[in-house]
């Protein structure tokens, strides 16, 4: 589903040279449920940028669902960013002046649905995070894990089939955070491909599998990441 080959990416700061991502290689499969787990500066928010056509690498071969990223245009990766990847942050990103419904029925606008599509599949999606009798509710009226759930449902409503999630349990306590792993899990066993990005060893163990971010490279275990 998701293939990178040797991507590079760097940064200039002043006079200082950043290395954000250093030869990294991720094979992440359908359906997988894959952790990248690092500390701050390691270069895990930069592949999830990569990952979710935010950014674009130096050098490197990037293959979403069949498509070579590098070859898209900038029309076709708005329809990749819109309609193959749904996006969860660690800052929910909703809009306060807005319900759940329709935070989360507003980024359908650009897949041309009509109004009663919309509101169908935005509907959907909050029942799917048991948020059915929150819709009418704005931000301000929801606890810190409904929010992040009207996100969550934010990212189902598009129909894609990969989830990039960046620290999506970093704004909460600790039973919420369990509570939105929970339901991460849940989406992963209904066949979603979840990526997602943490610095916390102990929300890593709930993927499938865990990779390693130190210093923009990618490995499969802490051990090895420590000896470089």
């Amino acid at each position: 589903m998701l293939l990178l080959e040797h991507i590079y990416k760097t940064y200039y700061v002043g006079d200082e040279t950043v290395h954000a991502l250093d030869d990294a290689s991720l094979h992440v499969k359908q359906e997988e449920f894959v952790a990248i787990c690092g500390p701050s500066g390691s270069g895990k928010t930069t592949l999830m940028n990569v990952m979710g056509c935010l950014d674009m690498p130096d050098s490197g071969k990037y293959i979403l669902d069949g498509v070579n990223i590098a070859q898209s245009t900038d029309k076709e990766l708005s329809f990749i960013r819109s309609e193959k990847i749904g996006f969860v942050f660690q800052q929910y990103n909703l809009l306060d002046s807005m319900s759940a419904l329709e935070n989360v029925e507003l980024p359908l606008i650009y897949q041309r649905l009509t109004q009663r599509e919309r509101i169908e599949r935005a509907k959907a999606a909050l029942d799917q995070v048991g948020l059915s009798n929150r819709m009418q509710h704005r931000p301000n009226q929801l606890s810190g894990g409904q929010q992040q759930r009207v996100a969550i449902a934010r990212a189902l409503a598009s129909n894609s089939r990969v989830i990039l999630a960046d620290e999506p349990t970093g704004n909460l306590d600790s039973k919420s955070g369990t509570d939105i792993m929970r339901l991460i899990g849940r989406l992963s066993e209904q066949g979603y491909t979840i990526v997602l990005i943490t610095h916390n060893n102990e929300i890593a163990h709930h993927a499938q599998r865990t990779v390693y971010v130190r210093d923009g490279r990618l490995f499969d275990t802490w051990e090895e990441a420590e000896h470089i």
